[in-house]
């Protein structure tokens, strides 16, 4: 009878507005739940009789699913160098058991930290995954765990010191001659920069540019004598002795070590070899102008700059766009020593809920597709911020409405078929 089916049609309206109803409810609880995205229900229709049927008559509604909504939320900045948030279409991937799985794991939810052993974690426990950097810097193809070194950052002797500067093409040859005993006296320009020995101790280097005719000079790296293996306490060691030369519109036309380039320092690792560079020459293929010149102008250096360093402790970490973790030490020094897999899904819809914050793969949404960040579609990495939750609490108020204006509806279905077969019954009377 068609008022029975109205009345089972009106009870299928009711579950199918009470599920809504709870997704709803779930949104609004998760709105501050960090990385969290809202669903919305999906209805479909149900019949009553064979489909296909030109006048198949409806049997009422049910909630096919919930389906969530992968929209970006919104980035809060929270100053914490171990906060993430992703910027675009991806997940962060983690490793660990969560309610008796193990395996990975995927999350938009960044509140990460750096536990006892060093390894990024999120608030369950579980290591956020991804490639450790390699001794030389380069990173790895082999994914784990994120982990960050709580030791020393071992020093780094100097090899090279680069130097930008000017020297004056009105110079000219000072009155004495070089002398090591009295450099100042007897040079044109000096500068001075610290370098590293094996140990990380830091030694002070003087170097003198002396005017030899035109278009011509000499440098002498001077250390003190107390610091080299032989020297004598006041007296400067001169540990490298080189030539500059220069064309008549002020290119490096060339430049050359005469001798030295190598210093034994006071119980550190013997025969420490350290190039100056002071440009890429002409006789080098470069342009002469990229580095030190020769104009008429006073001397002076733009730039200078050597690769060691002592040794540091950790201090923090930092994280850039494309998911390079950097351990930041009190030396000064940024290492590189992991970069975070970020995952693309073919379908972020067929995504599997764990709880937790996190996602798990389905065959609905293929395999996780591993990359760095901002690369090939994949989302780009903030650091020191928070994605927050994607629900809107206004439309879903609105949405409230609606589904309890049409969960009374479909109570009137009922009580008015209710009312039509009483008047049905009555007709006996």
């Amino acid at each position: 009878m068609s008022i029975t089916n109205a009345m089972y049609a009106g009870v299928s309206g009711l579950s199918a507005e009470s599920g809504a109803l709870g997704v709803i409810g779930d949104n609004v609880a998760n709105t501050n739940t960090v990385g969290f995205k809202q669903s919305r229900a999906l209805f479909e229709d149900v019949l009553g009789g064979a489909a296909g049927t030109q006048n198949a008559l409806g049997a009422g509604v049910r909630m096919q699913r919930a389906q969530q909504i992968f929209a970006q939320g919104t980035l809060l900045t929270t100053g914490q160098a171990t906060d993430l948030a992703l910027s675009g279409d991806g997940f962060f991937v983690v490793h660990g058991t969560v309610d008796g799985l193990t395996g990975d794991f995927y999350t938009r939810a960044g509140q990460t930290a750096l536990n006892a052993d060093g390894s990024l974690v999120n608030p369950q426990g579980i290591a956020l995954q991804g490639y450790q950097a390699n001794p030389d810097g380069s990173i790895g193809s082999t994914l784990g765990a994120v982990h960050v070194s709580t030791a020393a950052l071992p020093p780094k002797q100097t090899t090279a010191l680069d130097i930008t500067a000017n020297l004056d093409s009105t110079a000219t040859p000072p009155v004495n001659p070089w002398d090591p005993l009295d450099p100042a006296g007897t040079s044109n320009f000096s500068t001075s920069m610290t370098v590293y020995d094996s140990l990380g101790n830091a030694h002070a280097l003087d170097i003198y540019f002396v005017n030899t005719g035109a278009g011509t000079w000499d440098y002498h790296a001077m250390a003190k004598g107390e610091d080299v293996n032989g020297g004598l306490p006041g007296t400067p060691s001169e540990i490298a002795q080189g030539q500059l030369t220069f064309t008549s519109d002020g290119a490096l036309q060339d430049a050359q070590m005469i001798s030295g380039g190598t210093v034994d320092w006071n119980n550190a690792t013997p025969g420490q070899a350290m190039a100056f560079n002071f440009g890429v020459s002409l006789a080098a293929g470069g342009t002469g102008l990229g580095g030190t010149t020769q104009f008429a102008s006073p001397s002076a250096v733009s730039a200078q700059g050597q690769d060691g360093y002592a040794s540091g402790a950790l201090s923090g970490i930092q994280v850039d766009p494309s998911g390079i973790v950097n351990g930041v030490y009190t030396n000064g020094q940024k290492i590189a020593v992991a970069q975070l897999a970020i995952a693309k899904f073919a379908s972020n819809d067929g995504l599997g809920r764990m709880g937790h914050n996190l996602w798990a793969a389905t065959r609905e949404s293929g395999e996780a597709l591993l990359g760095a960040g901002g690369n090939g579609g994949r989302a780009s990495v903030t650091s020191g911020a928070l994605e927050q939750s994607n629900v809107d609490i206004a439309g879903q108020f609105v949405d409230m409405i609606t589904h309890q204006r049409a969960f009374q509806a479909n109570s009137k279905t009922i009580t008015t078929a209710d009312e039509m077969l009483q008047n049905i019954v009555e007709l006996k009377r």
